[in-house]
């Protein structure tokens, strides 16, 4: 695959991936997936279908039952603690709950996204450098946050937490960004602005993103790839020309009405 004109390289190789909870419940079944630099992929599927467990795994969120994931040329599922923490300085993560300190400001909760590069006692006191500090201030005006700056986190909208996400995940200057469900709980024009600023930035930078979906005209609109799962297994995988009126009923066979799921 090719990138600008350029060879495209292997960044994510999933292999046989298994997962399943204490309750017997397989989510993930045999998942299979290379993943290169720069492509921006949407996962689509109803709920349970094993998409969030999915992304999870990759940066052991949750522990994968089986299976292998490798990152970057190096092994996920078996890497140690510190072995972890380098390979998750490289991966952001967007979450549908935006997961914010409510507490502290705008800048602060985007500023997290460099305590992987920190030192231990610099990131518990985060003693963050200027140049950080500058470089978070350019992406919230960036993202049209300007004015939210140095706003407690909890005073802000949806939309706008949610582009304080983004801002944090890019912060990190990843190799790889999973947002897992990131408009699920936004109006039409808040989901827009969050799409926008996750996609034009991923592009820009080449950095890899997996999103989760259920918007299918949505996922059509943005990817360029397209991976379908269902029932924990992958059941499609191909461009959004390529994705048939029968496949997406297949996809969501008996819960087609999520596929049309509006915001709120």
């Amino acid at each position: 695959m090719m990138l600008g004109g350029q060879k495209m390289k292997m960044l994510l190789n999933i292999q046989n991936l298994v997962k399943q909870y204490s309750d017997g419940t397989k989510a993930l079944n045999d998942i299979n997936l290379q993943i290169k630099e720069g492509e921006f992929i949407v996962i689509i599927g109803p709920s349970g279908a094993g998409k969030s467990s999915l992304l999870r795994s990759i940066n052991r969120l949750i522990e994968p039952t089986g299976g292998t994931i490798n990152f970057s040329g190096q092994s996920v599922e078996k890497a140690n603690k510190k072995e972890l923490r380098f390979i998750r300085s490289h991966i952001g993560m967007i979450f549908q709950n935006y997961n914010l300190i409510p507490q502290l400001s705008v800048l602060e909760n985007v500023l997290h996204g460099r305590l992987g590069y920190m030192g231990s006692i610099n990131g518990i006191f985060n003693r963050y450098s200027e140049e950080d500090k500058i470089k978070a201030i350019e992406w919230l005006t960036k993202l049209g946050l300007e004015n939210e700056i140095y706003k407690r986190a909890d005073e802000l909208s949806g939309g706008q937490k949610q582009r304080v996400g983004v801002c944090r995940a890019l912060m990190q200057e990843p190799k790889l960004i999973l947002a897992d469900e990131p408009i699920a709980s936004l109006d039409p024009k808040s989901s827009t602005a969050v799409m926008d600023a996750i996609y034009h930035n991923c592009k820009q930078m080449g950095i890899a993103c997996l999103v989760n979906l259920h918007q299918v005209e949505i996922a059509k609109t943005y990817a360029t790839r397209i991976i379908g799962i269902k029932k924990g297994r992958v059941v499609f995988d191909g461009t959004s020309e390529e994705l048939t009126d029968s496949m997406i009923y297949n996809i969501y066979e008996g819960k087609e009405e999520q596929m049309y799921q509006q915001t709120i």
